[in-house]
């Protein structure tokens, strides 16, 4: 944190006291410049390893207020960078697809999908998360939030990139809208014993255990369910980017 006893604009230390902002800091005016500023104004020109480690620290289960007090920005900030995060987000999410899809290979393409339970403002507005996962290379290739209708499972398989859709065979639980979205001819419908699912499961675990906003029994739940999306799309494509060695483990 920077504390200004000039003015940032120009430098000059000739200003007057000029009201509040709406967080209550005192506004002051300068004189020479004419600008207005913050008597505790913090530099936002942030480093890009201090940008990176609020990115990791986002995707570590740690509320947005921790986030502000460990790195000692405020929250209006912290609230601006992750939609711009959020923004930059690519709707592949960062998924790899197979390099060379030959029909040899893609015959052997295996995919696993799944529904999480989650909440916006309060417990009776309970959106799904649907997702699909290659079982291969442990990436997310789609995903989508909605509820449990024929209509989301229809959505989730169109954010399913064409190669998976095409030829891939996708393992579910035996949830009766997965029979009647997935082409029969690649669908598996398994039970808990036969463990073709578990490692979607496991990553429900992760996002769980991982984004705060979807741990049980916490504080740190979405008010909005633009943000509720934004923040797991964010994590999605964190997760796949490590997957794919893009980022450290």
């Amino acid at each position: 944190m920077v504390i200004s006893d000039t003015c940032p604009a120009c430098g000059a230390n000739r200003y007057k006291k000029n009201g509040h902002t709406r967080h209550g800091k005192q506004h002051h005016h300068c004189k020479a410049w004419g600008r207005q500023f913050t008597a505790d104004a913090m530099d936002w020109r942030m480093a890009p390893e201090q940008r990176r480690r609020i990115e990791q620290l986002v995707c570590e289960r740690i509320s947005l207020r921790g986030i502000c007090r460990t790195m000692g920005v405020s929250l209006t900030w912290l609230l601006h960078f992750l939609v711009a995060c959020v923004t930059a987000c690519p709707d592949h999410v960062h998924a790899q697809l197979p390099a060379q899809p030959t029909e040899v290979l893609l015959s052997r393409l295996d995919a696993e999908a799944d529904a999480m339970w989650s909440l916006v403002q309060k417990k009776a507005n309970q959106p799904w998360i649907w997702m699909a996962m290659d079982a291969t290379t442990r990436q997310i290739i789609a995903f989508h939030v909605g509820d449990r209708s024929h209509e989301s499972g229809k959505e989730l398989w169109a954010n399913i990139p064409r190669v998976y859709r095409e030829q891939a065979t996708f393992h579910t639980d035996q949830y009766a809208v997965y029979k009647g979205v997935i082409p029969a001819e690649q669908h598996r419908a398994m039970t808990k014993n036969a463990r073709k699912t578990h490692h979607i499961e496991r990553f429900n675990n992760t996002l769980r255990q991982r984004v705060s906003r979807l741990v049980r029994e916490t504080l740190s739940f979405s008010k909005k369910l633009a943000n509720h999306i934004g923040a797991i799309k964010f994590f999605i494509c964190h997760y796949n980017l490590t997957k794919g060695g893009a980022l450290p483990v």
